[in-house]
């Protein structure tokens, strides 16, 4: 299987409770900051169209001063079968998700900024995003590791 382990659905894979750690870098001044949390993938109505609600909080530091933080997002069914369209709480489109091959690249627009994320499966239990973020506004560097809560 190699390095990435295949998910032949990405929903039924992130269904259920993780633990996040977080660990953010601004390229341009050098400032680092720490989230550390819980994600909940729970479940849609299936009459709205099924998937799953994914509800992040814990506790984000910047430069040492830790806050609450909390997110929300959609994972809905993909337009192919075990893959997932992410849409932000509002329902504005975020990015597609293929995880069958158990890596997937992902770019999402943001103004003038880009972000460019990249997700891979280590296991059952584990998987990671990095997200590259460029662009007049920002030059960060999120990396995010999911370890599943049993």
């Amino acid at each position: 299987m190699g390095e990435f382990w295949p998910v032949p659905d990405v929903l039924a894979y992130l269904a259920g409770s993780w633990r996040v750690e977080r660990s953010v870098r601004d390229l341009a001044c050098g400032a680092q900051g720490h989230f550390s949390g819980t994600t909940a993938f729970g479940p849609l109505d299936p009459l709205d169209g099924g998937g799953l609600l994914h509800h992040e909080s814990g506790t984000f530091t910047w430069q040492g001063v830790p806050r609450p933080a909390e997110r929300t997002l959609r994972f809905l069914p993909g337009s192919s079968p075990g893959t997932a369209d992410v849409r932000f709480a509002d329902g504005r489109p975020f990015h597609h998700l293929d995880l069958t091959s158990g890596r997937y690249l992902a770019d999402h627009p943001c103004s003038a900024d880009l972000y460019r994320g990249e997700f891979t499966v280590r296991d059952q239990d584990h998987w990671r995003t990095v997200w590259r973020v460029g662009g007049p506004a920002k030059d960060l560097v999120l990396t995010t590791e999911y370890a599943r809560e049993r």
